[in-house]
């Protein structure tokens, strides 16, 4: 059974930062891409960044990129989002996704509670 529990969502003010984890089981993590999505108050989800099995080949989107930096621990099972620089526009839930393909895979994605993360002065 895939579990993905994420963790470390705050109120936070604008030019502050955060990092989220995500502690994953019931599959080969350490063979997993693994990806970070959002899903901001009355909008649909957003692809956030990706990284690859061995933590390499990091991705972002654009809104993004320059201020948060994936990255992942295959010993601990758990894939990390730093984020810097910290906006209002970055207000969301994150989720942690295993990597899938085809268009707007991210919507289709299995997920798990997600983490709140809120930027506001």
């Amino acid at each position: 059974q895939v579990q993905l529990v994420e963790s470390g969502g705050a109120l936070v003010q604008p030019g502050g930062s955060l990092r989220l984890s995500c502690e994953a089981s019931g599959f080969t993590f350490s063979s997993a891409p693994m990806s970070w999505i959002r899903q901001a108050p009355g909008k649909g989800l957003e692809w956030v960044s990706s990284i690859d099995s061995g933590g390499n080949s990091p991705t972002y989107t654009y809104a993004v990129k320059g201020r948060y930096t994936i990255s992942r621990d295959n010993s601990k099972n758990t894939l990390y989002l730093q984020m810097n620089n910290l906006k209002p526009e970055d207000t969301a839930v994150y989720y942690c996704v295993r990597s899938l393909s085809g268009v707007n895979w991210w919507r289709s994605a299995p997920r798990g509670q997600g983490t709140q993360v809120t930027v506001s002065s």
